[in-house]
């Protein structure tokens, strides 16, 4: 073994054998996955295992594993997910379980520090910014922070706005009433609510103007008090309807505002609302900023690699 070489031991004990089952994954898939993605050698006897490799690369495997094994202990199901976030994560899974989120469907815990950062600050400010690309939980955090709100009766409604693919909002020529033209723009957020209340909760809801969809353009002149509200893409908002937007929210309520400002579909002479709202309020008491990055992004790996590719690629254009 050469000097950059390192061999160390990880002795586990499961107080449970199905722990190791999960840990190991079917015919030890994701003790061979941390194998490739580490560049590895991992050898197991019984609870306790030898890793060898690089020095760097057998301290890196370590602490995936050992993240990995909390999650089993935990009782998740090792998906490919958690499997992809406990490799790429640096914060200890015992760290992030701060803060869990429980809906009638299911249970949702923050990934990584800034998932967490983002949640603690939509408990603690009444207006939260949360800025990064797509994929990083924005929408999916919120949603479960509305719903946990609803449920615990802090407000009395949930208020989805989401601008259409134009600014004006020019929906006159998509077919149906308001909510079916305005719909598609909202799937994200309705794949949410299904997931964590359900169809017939959602739809209940839905019915009863419990969880309402607003539109931009019709928002104006009206107060929202008692309510969660939730603005999604509003980097396609113009200054004056982030403004307007801002400007709603009344007492006993919480806005949260996601976008991703790699993705403005605005006209180059319009400024996105997104980007001059956070020159405005930077730095306000009561308003929180969470700012997301690749290393966030809870999605298929290469999702994170195309992020990063593009950013290099308009850092390298500009330059």
């Amino acid at each position: 073994m050469s000097k950059n070489s390192a061999l160390t031991n990880l002795e586990l004990k499961p107080f449970d054998a199905n722990i190791m089952i999960r840990f190991v994954g079917e015919f030890n898939a994701n003790l061979k996955f941390v194998e490739k993605t580490f560049d590895v050698k991992i050898f197991q006897n019984g609870h306790n295992l030898k890793i060898s490799g690089c020095e760097d690369n057998v301290n890196q495997s370590k602490n995936a594993l050992l993240r990995l094994y909390e999650a089993a202990g935990q009782g998740d199901e090792i998906s490919k997910e958690i499997l992809h976030l406990c490799i790429h994560d640096d914060d200890s899974i015992s760290q992030n379980q701060e803060i869990i989120i429980k809906t009638p469907r299911k249970s949702i815990a923050p990934r990584g520090k800034n998932q967490r950062l983002y949640l603690e600050n939509i408990q603690n400010y009444e207006i939260n910014f949360g800025i990064g690309p797509a994929g990083t939980g924005k929408t999916y955090l919120a949603v479960a922070a509305a719903v946990d709100a609803l449920l615990k009766e802090k407000v009395d409604r949930i208020i989805l706005v989401r601008p259409a693919v134009e600014a004006g909002e020019k929906l006159g020529f998509l077919p149906g009433d308001l909510s079916q033209k305005v719909d598609p723009y909202l799937r994200p957020l309705y794949d949410a609510l299904y997931e964590m209340l359900g169809t017939d909760k959602t739809e209940s809801l839905l019915a009863k103007g419990i969880v309402e969809i607003a539109p931009l353009a019709y928002m104006r002149g009206r107060t929202l008090n008692n309510s969660f509200i939730i603005v999604d893409e509003s980097q396609n908002t113009t200054k004056e309807q982030m403004k307007m937007v801002l400007t709603r929210m009344g007492f006993g309520s919480s806005l949260v505002i996601n976008g991703d400002l790699t993705q403005i579909d605005l006209p180059k002479q319009i400024k996105s609302g997104l980007s001059h709202s956070i020159e405005v309020v930077q730095g306000t008491d009561g308003v929180g900023f969470t700012n997301f990055s690749s290393k966030d992004v809870v999605r298929h790996p290469l999702v994170k690699k195309i992020i990063d590719a593009y950013k290099y690629f308009e850092e390298k254009t500009r330059s």
